[in-house]
């Protein structure tokens, strides 16, 4: 039988999210206080005030209703920034949706994601307009492109607007457009799926109402209450810095702007920033994903900062092992609790989270959200696993997405009779929390049997000698495959026999690194912190 989340149900609201949204921020506006919404993490001079940041919506809105932008994408490059929440409301109440791509992209890169969007507008800062306009070339669809312009003025070419040009739009009647919330689209992000290129992830105004629904109530009665009895949102700070096109750090924005919290935004992870930011705004509550975790365990300049406001640290994106978490509770005296959650684009963005209020085993990703059904499944098949075995993680409920954008084929194979199909295995324990164990497509087959990297990626991180590391398979005749280690070394006395000679003992034949060991000076990951395996296995086929 499939699983019900023992979650209290959360009521869903019908009205288009940015309407929830607006209404969250006119109540933070009406308290009085003018309140700074956004803090730049990179110069904390820049600030905006939730009351100016609605003006911005608004004069958005006007100038993309001017130039016929309706039901449309708009595609956004750029790193975190506070402009970004302006233009996505704008966008919604235009009935449109924004889809993020990384700042870092080539013009190869983005020109596919404006194609397969089909996106009308692009909004960008100046310094990547060379290649955004490359990008564009072979975008028939792109009519506009608004920047963030340099402080230094400089003229624009012909086809691109300056976002103080659009800000300046004079606001009469706002655009009145109806939204079918069940089916209109809202935000449009990228994932890979479980299998193949990038996709379109069809995310409706529904979809992600739903989600931020069940994350508020989740977060507020089974998290921070039991944190802090009186905790009050209106006066924490909150860390900015995953990245906003990814459905993680897109969700977490809101959440802020939806709690009238100051978010401290970062254009990207830059040790220093990240750890004075922590220090000044006593921030207590971290959401992080796990090479930051490995950072503040094990990186010699965290010692050079007071940490000790923070008292929770919530990962996401990738698990955590249990050696790195017992190192930062260890390191770190406050630090209350250190959970996790799981979730993945195509559901909105979290579909398991942690329950305070009962004691969270080593390992779990927490429980299933409220309003979800939750069934593990034999890989391959619909045959439903008993507790504490092994399958594929399904999940239903309003959060789905609505599929892949102009890939019926891959949405009929993830989705499939209202269950989404998420490509990991994990299992359920008695008391109804999940835990996973790998990616379907990254377990690695030596001779048939399974070799979850992550299992030992989380051995080899408990070694003292170790700073990072990723584990991939490689090919092998007898075998099939072998597992490899790719380390990054905290000490460089530290040789491959070693590394061998550590795993050795601890783990079946099987799974000892008969691949080999290499040493690298990083380990390559999405903005998101997953391993990209991928340049991993080509750097290994490089050797061969």
């Amino acid at each position: 039988m499939p699983h019900d989340s023992t979650y209290p149900p959360v009521k869903i609201s019908e009205r288009p999210y940015h309407e929830m949204l607006l209404d969250a921020i006119d109540k933070t506006i009406a308290d009085g206080k003018n309140k700074i919404a956004f803090v730049s993490g990179d110069n904390p001079k820049h600030f905006i005030t939730f009351e100016q940041l609605r003006k911005d919506a608004f004069a958005v809105a006007m100038y993309l209703h001017s130039i016929g932008f309706k039901k449309d994408v708009a595609a956004v490059v750029l790193p975190n920034v506070w402009h970004y929440t302006s233009f996505f409301i704008g966008c919604a109440i235009n009935g449109g949706a924004v889809s993020g791509a990384s700042a870092l992209f080539t013009d190869y890169e983005l020109q596919r994601q404006f194609v397969d969007s089909r996106a009308k507008v692009v909004f960008t800062y100046e310094d990547f307009l060379p290649k955004v306009l490359l990008a564009v070339k072979q975008s028939p669809n792109i009519q506009k492109i608004i920047v963030i312009p340099k402080p230094v003025g400089s003229s624009l070419p012909a086809g691109v607007v300056s976002w103080n040009e659009v800000v300046s739009t004079p606001v009469t009647a706002l655009p009145q457009v109806p939204i079918d919330v069940h089916n209109d689209l809202l935000v449009l992000p990228y994932s890979s799926g479980t299998t193949g290129p990038p996709k379109g992830v069809m995310l409706s105004h529904y979809n992600f109402t739903s989600m931020i629904s069940m994350y508020l109530a989740i977060d507020k009665s089974h998290i921070l209450d039991v944190l802090d009895p009186n905790w009050d949102c209106y006066n924490e700070k909150a860390l900015l810095f995953l990245p906003f096109y990814h459905v993680y750090g897109f969700g977490l924005l809101n959440h802020c702007l939806l709690k009238g919290m100051t978010g401290i935004v970062m254009s990207h992870f830059e040790p220093n920033n990240f750890l004075t930011a922590v220090q000044n705004y006593k921030v207590r509550c971290l959401c992080l994903v796990p090479p930051i975790m490995v950072f503040l365990a094990k990186h010699p300049i965290c010692d050079k900062f007071d940490l000790s406001s923070v008292q929770m640290i919530m990962a996401g994106a990738a698990p955590a092992g249990k050696d790195l978490i017992e190192e930062l509770k260890r390191k770190y005296t406050n630090l209350k609790y250190i959970q996790q959650g799981y979730g993945m684009t195509e559901c909105s963005m979290a579909s398991h989270l942690p329950d305070l209020r009962n004691d969270q085993p080593y390992g779990s990703v927490g429980k299933l959200a409220s309003n979800l059904v939750m069934k593990i499944v034999e890989p391959g098949t619909d045959r439903e696993q008993p507790v504490n075995q092994r399958g594929e993680i399904c999940v239903r409920g309003p959060t789905i997405m609505l599929g892949y954008l102009g890939r019926p084929e891959a949405t009929a194979s993830t989705v499939i009779d209202g269950w989404l199909h998420t490509g990991d295995i994990g299992y359920l324990n008695e008391d109804g929390n999940l835990f996973i164990v790998d990616r379907l497509k990254e377990l690695i087959k030596v001779k048939g049997l399974q070799v979850p990297p992550a299992e030992l990626e989380d051995l080899l991180l408990s070694h003292p000698k170790i700073r990072d590391c990723a584990v991939i398979g490689i090919p092998d005749a007898k075998a099939g495959e072998l597992p490899k280690a790719f380390v990054v070394r905290a000490d460089n006395t530290l040789t491959e026999q070693e590394v061998k000679d550590f795993v050795k003992p601890k783990v079946s034949p099987y799974k000892q690194l008969e691949g080999g060991v290499e040493f690298i000076e990083e380990i390559p990951k999405s903005a998101a912190g997953k391993i990209l395996r991928r340049f991993l296995r080509d750097r290994s086929s490089a050797k061969l």
